[in-house]
């Protein structure tokens, strides 16, 4: 999972932000309190910056909202697609991916936040996004094992499903979740039946 927070460049003693450091500062504050927590002057206090750093990168709030959303994508889909494809065997990268994807899942609440706001149009279409490159990039995985197309597709969305009811109850009710021994025989155990082969 990628590290939210302040990576500008120092000038002169003072960092110069870049538009991910606003994007990330948003992700940061959406995750503490919806969508609504984004709002120009508390994040500009949290970064130390003014508001004309903000309108240096972006035109309003709706376009740091998109920023950020894709930041997200970017940060939480592509670049772990890409750090798993260095992996060339397809049932491991899916162990690795499932195990990484659960543990963030238990520890950032964002992806809950975005889900609970998902009657936002922009994040509507950012979660659609995201969860069809999710599903048919673990799809493929299972086509990559073996299983036909439409199998790999079934098998890719419980995967998927199983994820998404993980992260509600991480946060939601932690305390119905193993750990540590017990969470790694857990994740075995969903995984199993889902590579198995009829």
């Amino acid at each position: 999972m990628a590290q939210r927070g302040q990576r500008g460049q120092q000038t002169a003693g003072k960092p110069r932000l870049s538009a991910e450091d606003w994007a990330d500062a948003a992700l940061t504050a959406i995750s503490e309190g919806g969508l609504a927590a984004v709002a120009v002057e508390p994040l500009a206090v949290r970064l130390g910056a003014t508001k004309g750093s903000f309108y240096w990168h972006f035109a309003n709030r709706d376009a740091l909202i998109e920023a950020a959303l894709e930041r997200w994508a970017q940060t939480e889909t592509e670049a772990t697609i890409t750090e798993l494809e260095t992996e060339p065997d397809p049932e491991r990268r899916l162990r690795r991916l499932f195990s990484k994807a659960m543990a963030a899942a238990a520890q950032d609440p964002l992806e809950v936040s975005l889900l609970a706001t998902a009657d936002d149009p922009r994040v509507r279409s950012a979660l659609e996004r995201v969860t069809l490159r999710r599903i048919s990039y673990v799809a493929r995985l299972f086509g990559e094992l073996g299983f036909p197309e439409a199998e790999a597709r079934h098998r890719g969305l419980l995967a998927y499903s199983t994820y998404l009811g993980h992260t509600q109850l991480a946060h939601a009710v932690p305390s119905a979740l193993p750990s540590g021994d017990a969470l790694r025989h857990y994740l075995e155990t969903v995984l199993h039946p889902l590579l198995q082969r009829d």
